[in-house]
């Protein structure tokens, strides 16, 4: 009886998650409201000189993630007017877990749960309910650390970017997180893993140019500007960068004909 109840109230649980789910995802991409996103800032390495650029943020340091999705929203004929209004939290203090290394499926549904677990427990928000979280972790560009891979959850609609703490690079933090709040409503990846270029057609901001190469911008899921064979670059930020078609009809977009 006791594992008849205790399996009963595991499949209740497991409805109750994949209808909240459910809703989350089409709450966030209905598009008939603003999307709230909070971003929290983290000291990753504890050096000085990242903190000196955290004690400097301000909330206009990320407009433009704002101004991007107006401008692309624009170009799909996006009703609203401003798809996401960006807000600057308090720094966190306590970081979050560390993804695993090589991971399995089973890895990483386990490291979600947790991260989902530490969001829910840390948060230092004062404002309105965010509709997306971005945990920003600031790196010391003197550090010569290899930043691992960002991450966005799309259970739980979490973004985790890993960026350096210096002007010159906010444009490049700011671009990574458009891509990382993009997984959480649901875009794919559209780039290779082996090699982190831009994948034709769908990873590329103007597929059907001739000649294809030199591409002039960046597909945001695609990462990259193809500008050779040979050579794909990360742009400086989001102003070279565009939401291509197949990424606008994963997040409920229309496509321009």
């Amino acid at each position: 009886m006791y594992k008849t109840i205790r399996l009963l109230l595991l499949i209740i649980l497991l409805l109750v998650v994949s209808l909240n789910t459910l809703l989350s995802k089409i709450r966030t991409t209905d598009w008939d409201q603003s999307l709230w996103v909070v971003v929290y800032p983290l000291n990753a390495d504890g050096r000085e000189d990242t903190q000196s650029y955290i004690d400097t943020l301000k909330e206009t340091d990320f407009d433009d993630i704002e101004s991007f999705f107006i401008r692309e929203a624009r170009r799909y004929q996006v009703a609203i007017e401003r798809p996401v209004e960006v807000m600057l939290a308090p720094q966190l203090n306590n970081h979050p877990p560390e993804p695993p290394v090589n991971p399995s499926m089973f890895d990483n549904i386990v490291w979600s749960l947790q991260m989902r677990y530490w969001s829910w427990r840390q948060d230092n928000w004062g404002g309105p309910d965010p509709d997306i979280k971005i945990y920003m972790r600031f790196f010391s560009p003197n550090n010569q650390q290899f930043l691992r891979h960002s991450l966005g959850l799309q259970k739980g609609l979490i973004g985790l970017v890993n960026g350096y703490a210096d002007a010159e690079y906010q444009g490049q933090n700011n671009l990574i997180a458009a891509h990382e709040l993009l997984h959480t409503l649901g875009a794919n990846d559209k780039y290779d893993p082996e090699t982190s270029w831009p994948l034709w057609p769908d990873g590329y901001a103007d597929p059907t140019k001739e000649p294809l190469m030199p591409q002039l911008q960046a597909e945001i899921m695609g990462g990259r500007v193809q500008i050779s064979p040979s050579i794909a670059i990360i742009p400086p930020s989001l102003e070279y960068v565009v939401v291509g078609s197949a990424t606008a009809i994963e997040i409920n977009w229309r496509a321009v004909d």
